[in-house]
């Protein structure tokens, strides 16, 4: 079930009238807790048993860790519950990878072995809720929290139907507290979350589907030799239909948790506006940059045993990041690429005089436009089918590829373009902003105009519309 679908509007038209009627606040959680089932069953209903074990097992051992006399009984509870939650990750995410690799390996030892291919279908938004699940349980562990009362509201917190898929990725202390009692909205709050709604709505449909996708898409295809001109363009649209797509989802689930009183954590906030890596990954798929920040790279040891165990736990923390995205050699060097980038970035950080050359604003600007090109090159390689395909589209920016004229250069092109340029320029204005800052400061007629275009704009392109990018994910 898509937001962009008219099935999720009527969906979501019920869950409304049911979630302000006057029936006990219990029932509605429950009538959320089954919504949320309805609609992760609309993609593959089997695979709502596994969203439930999922549930199910985190619940119990989460007690065990906390009921635990021992560290080291507790160590094995919290190693029982990694195992299942990985385990599951693994079969159904990495099998094929695995199989693949280790043909490959025993190839080049000189073993011709040919594994049977387990053709597990990944299910949908797997990644997001293994690691909420798992949130609660380490928060748990290290003794952050202590196991909630209501297998009702726990459940409901792993499954709740704006961000199952794709996230944000919500944390058991942000969401759990706002559960003890039904928030009694005001009109502004829920006009608020509708324009969330519109407006991520308009960033998925229009910006991500209708104006970049069939650009990019035209470029990053098998055997084309694109010129310098196509492949630019390309490198530089996937990074805004990207960014519109997964931003896009993530304001339709923010919204339509506001909608409903609750608030979930912001994903993005202006990341062609970054200064450096450290930055950019602090303004890009916040949720889960944060959660490798709190569950990975500091227990790694971070930044406090000195620069080599500083620089190991970066590359680790990003390899693992980019194996996150999807079972591909491409991720995985992706992961690396922004594990290098942040690893030269904390080195360059200790000489005494960066920061003082960071305070100055014309080198700020450069530093903005260096990590800008920076990141798109690293793009490239994340929407490539192959690393070969990625080294063409490099050739072709570099002009040493063919000379196929991919994307023509006319009305609509430029119009893409300008649109692409104002993206980056409304980005870098508002850097320091979150958009419900923007709009809250919009007069009431600038607000109505606005999204009044937006949903213009998005009846015009409805036909043209594709399932979320982090969907795969």
């Amino acid at each position: 079930m898509l937001f962009n679908s008219y099935t999720f509007i009527m969906f979501f038209m019920y869950i409304v009238l049911v979630h302000y009627s006057k029936l006990p606040w219990k029932y509605k959680k429950t009538n959320l807790l089954i919504g949320s089932y309805i609609f992760y069953a609309a993609w593959n209903p089997p695979f709502v048993l596994l969203l439930f074990s999922s549930t199910f097992v985190d619940w119990h051992l989460a007690k065990k860790i906390f009921l635990s006399p021992t560290a080291k009984s507790r160590k094995f509870w919290l190693w029982l519950s990694l195992l299942f939650n990985l385990g599951l990750l693994s079969v159904f995410k990495y099998s094929d990878f695995l199989v693949e690799n280790f043909e490959s390996f025993a190839k080049l030892l000189g073993f011709n072995i040919e594994l049977q291919d387990p053709g597990f279908i990944l299910p949908m938004g797997i990644s997001f809720y293994t690691f909420q699940t798992l949130s609660y349980t380490l928060d748990i562990y290290f003794r952050r929290l202590k196991p909630h009362h209501s297998f009702l509201d726990y459940a409901l917190f792993v499954s709740f139907f704006p961000q199952l898929v794709a996230g944000p990725i919500v944390r058991a202390k942000q969401f759990l507290p706002q559960l003890k009692q039904q928030n009694h909205i005001k009109f502004d709050t829920f006009s608020i979350g509708l324009s969330l709604f519109i407006i991520g709505l308009f960033e998925k449909v229009v910006l991500a589907d209708t104006f970049f996708a069939p650009i990019v898409n035209s470029v990053f295809v098998d055997n084309a030799q694109p010129d310098a001109l196509s492949s630019w363009l390309a490198a530089f649209f996937f990074y805004g239909q990207i960014f519109c797509d997964f931003s896009g989802y993530s304001l339709c689930a923010i919204g339509t948790a506001l909608c409903l009183g609750f608030k979930l954590p912001f994903n993005f906030k202006a990341p062609f506006s970054a200064i450096g890596f450290s930055d950019f990954w602090r303004r890009w798929h916040i949720s889960l940059s944060s959660w490798l920040r709190d569950y990975l790279y500091i227990p790694l040891g971070g930044s406090r045993f000195g620069s080599f165990v500083t620089f190991k736990s970066l590359m680790i923390t990003m390899l693992l990041g980019g194996l996150w995205h999807g079972s591909e050699w491409t991720f995985v060097i992706w992961g690396g690429l922004h594990g290098t980038y942040l690893v030269v970035e904390r080195g360059l950080k200790s000489f005494s005089f960066s920061k003082q050359l960071a305070d100055i604003k014309p080198v700020r600007i450069i530093l903005m436009v260096v990590t800008f090109l920076l990141v798109t090159f690293a793009f490239v390689i994340f929407r490539a089918e192959n690393l070969q395909q990625a080294l063409v589209i490099f050739k072709g920016m570099a002009g040493f590829a063919g000379s196929q004229n991919l994307v023509n250069w006319g009305l609509w092109t430029q119009l893409v373009t300008a649109t692409f340029i104002a993206l980056i320029a409304l980005q870098w204005i508002h850097s320091n902003n979150l958009i419900t800052d923007v709009m809250q400061r919009m007069s009431t007629f600038s607000r109505a105009l606005l999204l009044s275009g937006c949903l213009l704009l998005i009846a015009v392109s409805s036909g043209n519309s594709d399932a979320f990018i982090y969907f795969q994910f």
